[in-house]
């Protein structure tokens, strides 16, 4: 039986360390002014929270989407994206994390994580054999095209049937590596629409769940009560199934996709904090500052501009 035991992650830690000047070793005065000195310092050590790093999923080059197969030495600690993501379950068994809650998967399991929704692969069986797919959100919604309501509304939690297990483990297994970019994204893009495809024939979510998921994902600013009106829900009942449904409040994850946002502008350089903090659907820039130090434990200026960033996206969990 699989033991349900939360590893180490891995954060920013509370230390005293300094900054290294030209030519020497800093002092404490030589601090940049507003930097603590957990943020002066770029080291990290295990830590037993239950907070999430921001880890992108790992896409090669220019590429849309990508079919990892899962190597234990790889593993990562509890982490969130932009991508939506698959986990396909081709043999053995495995826990998985997600917000609060943790679920038991086995041989002929899919999962779909919805951009932002933290997880992690808690304990697995030796004989485990896993397939991660994740695709860039505009290559879903390309992909998927016409289908636009069934990555929200289609099941979190499949359970294949043995053809569709053998169908699907033999595209993961057909994965076309070292050949034309353009005929391994085709491949990608087939793999991930027939997924969907089999998601789409159930749903173990409620139906405001899966309306408020593909609302936030097109408009994160939204608030809860305007949320619940566009959605046709009342605002208690849609927080209470969402909380249900994802292990994570409503509040959390329309934070959680304006960070992604204001992260995704930031990187991109087109624009400065604030501006990028506005239009991430934060109401000022005060607002999303606070909310980026309680998720990520230092502020944007250390985040971006003293390697925190790398180090997080780095990161992998202890064997």
């Amino acid at each position: 039986m699989l033991e349900h035991r939360a590893r180490p992650l891995c954060r920013l830690t509370q230390i005293a360390a300094t900054l290294p000047e030209r030519g020497g070793r800093a002092s404490r005065s030589s601090r940049p002014n507003g930097i603590r000195g957990s943020e002066a310092g770029d080291l990290w050590e295990p830590a037993g929270v239950a907070e999430a790093l921001y880890q992108p999923f790992p896409i090669p080059g220019p590429a849309r989407g990508h079919v990892w197969h899962h190597v234990p030495a790889t593993r990562r600690p509890r982490h969130f994206h932009a991508e939506p993501e698959l986990n396909f379950v081709a043999a053995g068994r495995a826990a998985f994390g997600f917000g609060t809650s943790t679920i038991s998967v086995s041989a002929g399991d899919l999962l779909w994580w919805p951009p932002g929704q933290d997880h992690v692969l808690l304990d697995a069986t030796a004989d485990l054999d896993l397939f991660v797919i994740g695709v860039t959100p505009a290559f879903s919604e390309r992909v998927l095209t016409g289908r636009d309501s069934v990555a929200s509304a289609g099941a979190a939690r499949l359970r294949l049937d043995a053809d569709a297990l053998r169908t699907l483990r033999s595209a993961c297994d057909a994965r076309l590596t070292g050949g034309d970019p353009a005929a391994i994204e085709r491949h990608v893009g087939d793999l991930w629409r027939d997924a969907h495809c089999l998601r789409a024939r159930a749903s173990d979510r409620h139906p405001l769940t899966a309306r408020a998921l593909r609302a936030l994902m097109g408009s994160p600013d939204l608030k809860r009560d305007e949320l619940a009106r566009l959605i046709h829900g009342n605002a208690s009942e849609v927080s209470r199934h969402f909380h249900r449904d994802l292990g994570l409040t409503l509040v959390a994850y329309r934070t959680r996709l304006r960070l992604l946002r204001f992260i995704e502008r930031v990187e991109h350089g087109d624009s400065s904090f604030l501006a990028a903090a506005i239009e991430a659907g934060f109401g000022s820039y005060s607002q999303c500052h606070r909310a980026f130090q309680q998720a990520f434990d230092c502020t944007p200026r250390v985040f971006f501009g003293m390697g925190v960033s790398e180090q997080m996206k780095g990161r992998f969990a202890p064997l």
